[in-house]
């Protein structure tokens, strides 16, 4: 049997065990097994905090202090900014989450940025759901926020699949990496 036809039974079987435990009122074993069983992501675990309010999943986000709805993206991206504060040794207080980005006239968002001790961005990270391939096209996005941003390194992510870059200003391109460096 496949690995990806294993799991996909797997996430079958937990899906009906999370509609069960979260009618009967089980909701923190329910996203225990929701997330931990059926969503393993690529990245080191960390201790999270959830809450559900309203038939809604929030998860504690440490840089913007406060409760956010759970989404896959989102699953990823508290992954991503564990990994870097703890891994990578970068301080909270370099770390912007949501940042407005004008692109061709248009208000973007990146999902996180990390700064230089001089205020300069120093890491650009774009977070896919797990569910979504790595393409083309989050690599154009990337690179047209880096466009303003002027960022070191990049970093693309769906959580199962990481591609770090470091910008070659030299030869005006990007240079895939192993890994970033440590803070």
């Amino acid at each position: 049997m496949g690995f990806r036809l294993l799991l996909a039974m797997s996430s079958a079987i937990f899906l009906i065990v999370f509609i069960y435990l979260d009618k009967i009122g089980l909701q923190k074993v329910t996203l225990y097994l929701y997330f931990y069983c059926v969503i393993a992501l690529n990245l080191p675990p960390y201790k999270y905090k959830l809450k559900s309010n309203e038939n809604k999943t929030f998860i504690f986000d440490v840089i913007r202090k406060k409760y956010v709805v759970l989404t896959p993206e989102e699953w990823v991206r508290q992954h991503i900014l564990h990994f870097l504060i703890i891994q990578k040794g970068y301080p909270k207080s370099l770390i912007s989450i949501e940042k407005q980005v004008v692109v061709n006239k248009l208000i973007k968002r990146t999902d996180i940025v990390v700064y230089a001790k001089s205020g300069l961005p120093h890491i650009i990270v774009e977070c896919k759901a797990p569910s979504v391939k790595i393409s083309q096209n989050a690599f154009d996005q990337i690179a047209r926020y880096n466009l303003k941003l002027n960022a070191d390194f990049l970093i693309v992510s769906n959580g199962l699949d990481h591609y770090f870059a470091q910008l070659d200003t030299q030869n005006e391109c990007f240079a895939f990496l192993q890994d970033i460096p440590k803070y």
